[in-house]
Parts: structure tokens; C-alpha cells; sequence
């Protein structure tokens, strides 16, 4: 499955920066395939490890503040491998070119 998630802390400054890079080192040690883009995270995998993921950085944001809001879509389908590129280099075959990333 691909997951993309967001997690914002409420009530703090404007700058979201340090809480947001203290939970991507939790994805970044999690082993699960993932991109970062400026609005959220998507990551692959099990839904297990990826729901567990994402409950260790909605648990670490939230010590950071005493409101957060986390926003999450799945993508479930079964047997689908290798989607997080995947998803994109089927949309880029049909174009006949790449994309920006």
C-alpha cells in the first residue's frame, strides 16, 4: 500500500521545520521506501509497519505540542508492488516524457 501522510503541530510558531525534521528521522530510520514532498510524506508498505510509522511520528510530534492534527490517504491495492515510483513512471510512459520531481 502507499500511504501519504501530514503532521502538523497547532499552536506553535509559522516555522514548522524543526518539529517536521525530527519526525521525518523517524521515517528515514524506519527502512519503508518513502518520498518527501512539501505538503506531506507518502511511504510503502505493509499496513502494519506503515500504520505503526505513522503512529511513532504522530506520538513524537505530539510531545512537541499539545495539539496535532495528522491527515493520512491510502492507496490499498492488492498485490501492487514497487507503487511509490511506480504510480509515476506509468503516468510518464502515457506522456511520452518525464515528469518534474
Amino acid at each position: 500500500m502507499v500511504v501519504e501522510f501530514s503532521i502538523v503541530p497547532l499552536g506553535r510558531s509559522d516555522e514548522l521545520a524543526e518539529p517536521v525534521a525530527r519526525v521525518l528521522d523517524i521515517v528515514d530510520h524506519s527502512g519503508l521506501p518513502y518520498k518527501v514532498t512539501a505538503m506531506g510524506t507518502i511511504v510503502e508498505g505493509e499496513w502494519e509497519a506503515v500504520f505503526g510509522l505513522i503512529k511513532d511520528c504522530h506520538a513524537r510530534m505530539r510531545r512537541q505540542a499539545g495539539r496535532v492534527l495528522t491527515h493520512i490517504a491510502v492507496d490499498d491495492r492488492e498485490g501492487a508492488l514497487g507503487r511509490l515510483e511506480g504510480k509515476v513512471n506509468d503516468v510518464e510512459s502515457l506522456l511520452g516524457r518525464l515528469l518534474k520531481k
